[in-house]
């Protein structure tokens, strides 16, 4: 693992690196260009070979221990949900059972009531922190990439806490690369679209809490570690989904997370 840390720091800022399953299922490195995928062995380096983005079994970008989540963060969110402006961000978790990667099935449990998308911004720690000021935050940042907190919404309301309603199998969506960069325009668009059409549309200019302010904050009680994941809430314009639908999560310079959604028991 060290070695991956050591390989992924040499690669060109960015770059948009994946995963995908190779001959007999292994997975595999590549490099995103265009619409093609040059393969990368286990050193990240060029091994000569292209394929066609189209035709790729996906994995997540990461296997990450652990998956931090801002709720409330963007303005016109918060105005939509009839919530105060938060003084500080509001942090919860999901496990890493939830994930899925992009291409794949998202399960809707039948017996839960209202199933929602919730397309995000998600922040990859490549160097461990804790207690970093915001000015030093991104110094410790890996890159980016797309991320769909899928959520049980009546559940989330009646817990009153979000474990469950947020941590259900497949709840995960990530993917499909991860952009090797330290920080992203705030002029970025996060554009969510339900079967074909523009549902969530925002700049991460809209974010009350910046990237570098939930690095911080989060570092304040826990050390936060190479491959940790950040989900950065999610824009106005949240709504439900049923089995047969396709939500898309595209993100300027990331590409574009589609999963498929299906009926669970």
């Amino acid at each position: 693992m060290n070695d991956f840390w050591a390989n992924i720091g040499k690669l060109e800022e960015g770059t948009l690196l994946a995963r995908f399953r190779g001959e007999g299922g292994r997975v595999c490195w590549g490099r995103m260009a265009g619409k093609d995928v040059e393969w990368l062995d286990e050193a990240l380096k060029p091994t000569g070979r292209t394929s066609a983005a189209e035709g790729l079994v996906w994995e997540t970008p990461l296997d990450p221990a652990k998956i931090w989540c801002i709720g409330l963060n963007y303005r016109e969110h918060a105005k939509e949900t009839n919530m105060q402006i938060p003084d500080e961000p509001c942090v919860f978790m999901k496990p890493r059972t939830c994930l899925v990667a992009h291409g794949e099935s998202v399960k809707i449990p039948m017996w839960a009531g209202r199933v929602d998308y919730e397309g995000e911004l998600a922040v990859v720690i490549g160097k461990p922190c804790r207690n970093v000021n915001e000015e030093k935050a991104l110094e410790h940042v890996l890159g980016y990439s797309c991320f769909n907190d899928v959520s049980a919404r009546e559940l989330q309301r009646k817990d009153g806490q979000w474990t469950r309603s947020k941590g259900f199998d497949t709840f995960g969506p990530f993917g499909p690369a991860l952009l090797l960069k330290k920080t992203l325009p705030t002029g970025t668009e996060v554009t969510t679209r339900l079967n074909g059409t523009v549902v969530q549309n925002s700049l991460l200019e809209d974010m009350i809490f910046s990237v570098p302010a939930v690095v911080s904050h989060l570092s304040r009680f826990a050390t936060l570690e190479p491959g940790d994941v950040i989900v950065t809430g999610t824009p106005s314009g949240i709504g439900p989904v049923k089995p047969g639908d396709v939500v898309e999560i595209s993100i300027g310079g990331i590409g574009t997370l589609k999963n498929p959604f299906a009926a669970d028991q």
